[in-house]
């Protein structure tokens, strides 16, 4: 599969057939950025020599080294395949209509899931725990929005791992997956614990008071629903890259897409069922819940010891919880707004869009994040950015251009009018409307949707070269920061679409 690229660079394994002497100088010069058979970045992204030798003994690593260490894949086929190319223009690129197709498919799917989970919002807000304990709503952006701190930027991670070749051999393979895979867990069970103890306060600040029984329930649920939903996604998001990657697809296109799909639907199944169960527990056997508490929390060593075994996931134990933790308090303020939105009888409808609009715009910015983040592993050393990149951000410049990556923000941002109409129409039907939405709920809704995506994009565009500039890996940082400004930008637009359309007398048919 070509991997994406900007208009002027090209990753071919056959790069040096028919090039001169000097020309295939100034690639192997090019190739000794990345597979660095005796150099490495350190922390300032100055280049010191390392051991050749194998040693997987535990050393600190910095956000500017690469997933494995130099010397456990020189040897593979980034070693042997990966070279900026000097040939410009003709370049070999990939075709918008292969690009379409591979994102078509994982973005209806992850569109119909991001539906189901609106519609099965919509039908456990009536239920007790729901009714009773409000704060759950505080909990459903962050915890939803977990698909984005977590499994998205695991996607993310494993894709530009598979195109830069580091998933060729099994032992590389395996190194990358365990050790990701037990950061995710710990990740998992912290975030929940913290997200828990963000709908308290927050709910707390709103109501002015917050029982002890709620907080508890609140903090089981959140821990639960995290780690059991990270166990079950990560297992099938390993798959789906594995899986594509033996199929011949660009994993970028297709591996965030559909982590997003079984993402929503889970966790928010995973929510209900968790709160409403331990709600039953609440006033006779409260030290069920307790007894949850403790074990999810005593598996945290655990996770410690086995991802800081693995120089994948070293340096992330240590520095990769700055962007999730302030990814989670952004979503928990989208939160707070969809309680006080879904809290007014006259606007209580939002609740079924609110993961719709917010999904789907997270799903297209975390493709898009994750392309940029791979041509920028292939084609530049840390803290070096494309030339255009250097100066005075600039908007245009993420949809005007002929590159890969302004070609994908192009047909990402045309996906969204026809595949919010598709969902809008889906959700009606399911809910039994015989008549079209009205015209005015259309509109409104799409234009939330829009300004929502082209927001996110250029964003985007900003924020992975401004992370890279910095030394900092764009596929752990990008994708949580970027998922919950999506989930506070969808909610807030969806709640001002709601209440103009109240305003005006529409109820939009729904």
């Amino acid at each position: 599969m070509v991997v994406p690229e900007s208009k002027d660079e090209q990753t071919s394994p056959t790069c040096s057939v028919g090039r001169s002497p000097s020309q295939q100088y100034r690639s192997n010069q090019s190739l000794s950025k990345h597979s660095g058979g005796s150099q490495d970045f350190s922390s300032n992204a100055t280049i010191s020599p390392v051991n050749t030798t194998l040693d997987y003994e535990p050393r600190d690593y910095t956000e500017t080294d690469s997933l494995l260490p130099n010397e456990i894949y020189s040897g593979s086929k980034l070693s042997e395949s990966t070279a900026r190319s000097p040939d410009g223009p003709d370049a070999s690129a990939e075709s918008v209509c292969s690009m379409v197709l591979q994102i078509l498919v994982p973005f209806l799917l992850a569109g119909m899931g991001t539906v189901f989970a609106g519609l099965l919002l919509d039908v456990v807000q009536s239920w007790d725990v729901f009714q009773e304990i409000t704060e759950i709503f505080i909990l459903v952006p962050a915890v939803l929005g977990m698909k984005g701190n977590l499994e998205m930027t695991l996607a993310s991670r494993l894709s530009t791992a598979v195109n830069a070749g580091k998933m060729d051999h099994v032992r590389e393979r395996w190194m990358l997956i365990i050790g990701n895979l037990a950061l995710k867990q710990l990740q998992a069970t912290v975030l929940g614990l913290l997200a828990s103890l963000m709908a308290t306060l927050l709910g707390w600040m709103a109501e002015g008071k917050m029982p002890f029984n709620h907080i508890v329930l609140l903090c089981t649920t959140s821990v639960s629903t995290a780690f059991v939903a990270s166990l079950l996604q990560g297992i099938i998001m390993v798959g789906v890259i594995i899986g594509s990657k033996r199929m011949g697809i660009n994993p970028d296109n297709v591996a965030t897409p559909i982590a997003a799909s079984f993402g929503d639907l889970i966790t928010l199944a995973l929510l209900a069922g968790f709160s409403q169960w331990f709600y039953s527990f609440i006033e006779l056997y409260p030290f069920v819940l307790y007894l949850v508490d403790l074990l999810l929390l005593c598996l945290i060593p655990l996770w410690v010891v086995i991802s800081s075994k693995h120089p994948a996931s070293h340096i992330l134990l240590h520095t990769g919880w700055e962007p999730i933790i302030t990814a989670m308090v952004i979503s928990s303020i989208g939160g707070l707004i969809l309680d006080k939105t879904v809290s007014d009888p006259n606007l209580a409808g939002i609740i079924v869009y609110a993961p719709v609009i917010n999904g789907i715009g997270g799903n297209l910015v975390s493709i898009q994040s994750s392309r940029i983040s791979t041509n920028l592993h292939l084609n530049y050393s840390p803290g070096e950015v494309p030339e255009d990149r250097k100066n005075c951000y600039n908007p245009c410049r993420t949809f005007f251009g002929s590159g890969a990556n302004h070609r994908s923000a192009q047909v990402l941002l045309l996906l969204v009018i026809p595949g919010q109409l598709i969902f809008i129409h889906t959700i009606h039907l399911m809910k039994g409307g015989h008549t079209l939405p009205s015209p005015l709920f259309t509109v409104a809704f799409l234009s939330a949707s829009l300004i929502q995506v082209l927001s996110l994009l250029c964003t985007a565009d900003c924020v992975v070269h401004c992370l890279w500039r910095r030394g900092k890996d764009p596929d752990s940082y990008s994708i949580p920061y970027l998922t919950a400004l999506g989930d506070l930008l969808g909610t807030a637009l969806l709640s001002l679409a709601f209440l103009l359309l109240w305003c005006s007398g529409d109820s939009g048919s729904v």
